[in-house]
């Protein structure tokens, strides 16, 4: 069976058209991409742009202040150190002192004074006396108490022991009482011993010396 062609489909005759069309778009192509270069070229130029600059405004700086220096240190206390080999001027000389058995070693006593308290004598050779004798005595008892009013008021009355003591020059002190009744006698009993007159002295051995002296007061309501 003999095959029959369609005139239509003879790529005979149009394959000279093709091969000059593809001839065509190839020499396009090429010419395309050498002028591609110089349209970026442009663009570039084109990107070049001369812009004004503003210029900003410039904000001072505000400049903080610095701290204040910290305070000067506390001076510090120099220490000398005085080598080994330096001489000192005062030197301390100890004497070399050899003891043996037969060293005497002499030791100082020393004696403290004792302090020898006066005596005070109850009994002596001589008693003292009041000026004039027991019988001034009473009376200058009689003369100088005076009843206190409490111990009146209150019916009171008895002795009133009271002991002083009679110096060398005779006079009395160290009075208290030794046996009381109250009501205010007491006070009464010791205010006249103190103001008595000066006693003469006892004597011890020829010698005037310290005498206690024991005196009983007596009071009497009449």
């Amino acid at each position: 069976m003999e095959l029959k062609k369609s005139p239509e489909a003879d790529l005979e005759k149009k394959r000279i058209p093709l091969i000059i069309t593809g001839l065509l778009f190839a020499t396009a192509v090429v010419l395309v991409a050498f002028e591609w270069k110089t349209f970026e070229t442009e663009i570039r130029n084109l990107g070049e742009l001369d812009l004004d600059l503003i210029e900003e405004e410039i904000i001072p700086i505000s400049q903080q202040q610095p701290p204040p220096p910290p305070p000067p240190p506390a001076p510090t206390t120099v220490i000398e150190i005085v080598e080994d080999e330096k001489e000192i001027e005062e030197e301390l000389i100890i004497d070399d002192m050899e003891i043996d058995e037969s060293t005497e070693i002499e030791f100082i006593e020393t004696v403290e004074e004792e302090v020898v308290e006066e005596q005070i004598f109850t009994i002596v050779e001589d008693m003292p006396s009041f000026p004039g004798g027991e019988a001034a005595l009473l009376k200058y008892l009689g003369n100088n108490i005076k009843y206190p009013a409490l111990a009146k008021d209150a019916g009171i009355q008895g002795t009133v022991f009271v002991t002083f003591v009679v110096d060398e020059e005779g006079n009395v002190k160290d009075v208290r009482v030794l046996r009381s009744i109250g009501g205010g006698c007491d006070e009464e009993a010791i205010r006249v011993v103190e103001s008595m007159p000066k006693w003469t002295p006892g004597k011890q051995r020829g010698k005037p010396v310290k005498v206690q002296y024991n005196l009983p007061i007596r009071f009497t309501l009449k």
